[in-house]
């Protein structure tokens, strides 16, 4: 009997252990772009319930391998050690093979490219090339010779190929073509993706530059990068303000600027904060920010769409 207990309590921790891996925390970066690059489309009358769940799954898979391989290459270059904060510790707290992290990452990329195929197949193989460069991104971001996760540029690539990009490309495989409009609408959820990855920088600032990595935080600082966010912040909400001046999008498209608390929560945890774990709090609210900015806007277009 207390044998079985302490097999489920086991196969419980496990299961623990492989979710803290993909870092879930993250991943709403990968599905609120897919989504409201759906919804965008369905403004187009256009939507394909099939496609929309490869490419969701799919993004899933991509973003959940990102984090693998991050674990990965991290540990191979002694930057994460026991008591890292902020990693999900397969490799370093708990014993997984690195081989192991690398061959689950490599898998997820692998049904990426199968779902890939079938999205290719059924609308422009000229996507492949595209989401190619996407699947690169993510294994440069922290693998071969020169990371981008080494640069200032972290930011700026996570928000193109994660948050940008992502909702043109769930806008096209539903419709045919990129619109002005759904590009118009894709630069704040860019710029929130990017100041997750800015956040986490911000927390790695010192075991960063001690490492040689040369992130934003580090050029300027913790004082300045802390202002730098809160004026990505306020152009996000403002850009979605301007749109709706110009009457591009609906007026309720306003309801994203219902997550303006969480962006506010975001920059005022890491003010007088030195260590990373304190910064966690600030940490998670990046991520919600962009998880409640991005559903309170396709929720926004789409009450504006059906009344």
């Amino acid at each position: 009997m207390s044998s079985d207990f302490s097999s489920r309590s086991t196969q419980k921790r496990n299961w623990k252990i492989w979710w803290e891996l993909i870092r879930p925390h993250t991943l709403t970066a990968a599905t609120v772009p897919v989504l409201l690059g759906s919804v965008l489309a369905l403004l187009e009358g256009k939507t394909h319930l099939l496609l929309f769940a490869a490419m969701m799954i799919a993004s899933l898979l991509i973003q959940a391998a990102t984090n693998l391989f991050n674990e990965y290459y991290d540990y191979k270059r002694g930057l994460d050690t026991e008591k890292s904060v902020g990693i999900g510790g397969g490799i370093v707290r708990h014993g997984m093979a690195p081989g192991l992290i690398m061959t689950l990452a490599l898998s997820m990329y692998g049904i990426s490219v199968l779902l890939g195929v079938y999205i290719c197949a059924s609308t422009s193989w000229w996507l492949a090339a595209v989401g190619s460069v996407c699947m690169l991104m993510g294994y440069l971001y922290t693998g071969g010779p020169y990371p981008i996760s080494y640069t200032p540029l972290g930011e700026l690539f996570s928000g193109l190929f994660m948050g940008f990009l992502i909702i043109l490309i769930a806008f096209f495989i539903q419709t045919g073509y990129v619109s002005s409009t759904a590009a118009l609408v894709a630069v704040p959820s860019g710029i929130l993706v990017g100041l997750i990855n800015l956040s986490n920088n911000l927390r790695d600032r010192d075991g960063d530059k001690a490492n040689g990595r040369r992130t934003i935080p580090v050029l300027l600082g913790p004082e300045k990068t802390i202002v730098f966010m809160g004026i990505m912040f306020a152009v996000a909400f403002l850009w979605i303000v301007g749109l709706v001046a110009v009457r591009l999008i609906t007026p309720w498209a306003l309801l994203a600027l219902l997550s303006i608390p969480k962006a506010a929560q975001t920059a005022k945890g890491f003010v007088g904060k030195v260590e990373p774990i304190t910064m966690m709090p600030a940490m998670k609210a990046s991520g919600q920010t962009n998880t409640f900015f991005g559903l309170l806007l396709a929720l926004g277009l789409l009450v504006g769409y059906f009344l």
